[in-house]
């Protein structure tokens, strides 16, 4: 039973394909959610506006793995894999992370080994060293022709991807001041330093002279693009998206910082962050 996208080996088609795994997941995620956000006291709840930052970037996890986006990254051109890791760490994590209240996030974490835990995880400098490996390890070719032809091992890289997302978007997010918070200008001094390491990957792809993935050069074509043409746009996709994603957070807070700085009573700029509970 095909429950998760993989490398299939299968001349593409665009004949929809259904995975129910996908399904369920985000099923899954919404109700608890709304059973979770439900269960809080009225003043604690999501808002309106929470609401539809979580559905959207859950709608991003949505899209990322399921047809026609997760089955073509998975096998077969390695420009829609890039789409996808822009997608799981880039833009569904930071939605997700705005859409969720921080009463939520209290509860969530209030038994104290899990509380332990997640202040750990969550210190800017091991969540951005978490980000950069798990980012740097699932491009080495042995882990991408390694894993994406098994269902399991596509799963396992799609959900590191999450992890990483998660991990470099806490601190610049901060859904929960008094865990590890970072002023303003630390926050933009950490957005500025996750952009470097990732750029060695986006380089290798659009440098190379050559296929770096065995599984996409030797992958069932689609359409007229070649495995090399596939991987330049690839490197330009992985630099580019990540670059555009965190100049825009920067660019925000930066606005937010200098709203925060304004004399009482004066004009600033409608905050496009929610600041937290």
């Amino acid at each position: 039973m095909t429950w998760w996208c993989s490398a299939q080996g299968l001349p593409w088609t665009w004949e929809w394909r259904p995975y129910p795994g996908v399904w369920l997941l985000v099923a899954a995620v919404a109700a608890a959610y709304l059973w979770a956000n439900a269960g809080l006291e009225p003043g604690d709840r999501a808002t309106p506006r929470e609401k539809r930052f979580f559905f959207v970037g859950l709608l991003c996890l949505w899209i990322a793995a399921d047809w026609p986006v997760g089955a073509l990254g998975a096998g077969y051109l390695l420009s829609v894999h890039q789409v996808q890791y822009v997608l799981f760490t880039m833009v569904a994590p930071p939605l997700l992370l705005l859409g969720t209240s921080s009463a939520l996030w209290r509860r969530a974490l209030r038994p104290r080994h899990v509380r332990r835990v997640a202040e750990l995880v969550t210190r800017p400098l091991i969540a951005l060293v978490t980000f950069n490996v798990l980012v740097v390890a699932t491009h080495f070719p042995e882990v991408v022709d390694g894993w994406m032809p098994t269902q399991l091992g596509t799963f396992g890289l799609d959900l590191a991807w999450i992890v990483a997302g998660f991990a470099l978007w806490w601190p610049v997010i901060n859904p929960m001041p008094e865990m590890n918070g970072l002023s303003y200008p630390g926050r933009l001094g950490y957005l500025l330093l996750s952009i470097i390491v990732p750029a060695a990957p986006a380089a290798f792809l659009i440098f190379a002279t050559y296929p770096l993935y065995e599984l996409y050069e030797l992958a069932p074509p689609v359409g007229w693009i070649s495995a090399g043409e596939d991987q330049l746009i690839a490197g330009l996709i992985m630099k580019l998206g990540g670059a555009v994603a965190v100049f825009t957070a920067a660019t925000i807070l930066f606005f937010k910082w200098h709203a925060v700085d304004e004399p009482e009573g004066s004009v600033v700029l409608k905050q496009s962050l929610p600041q937290p509970r």
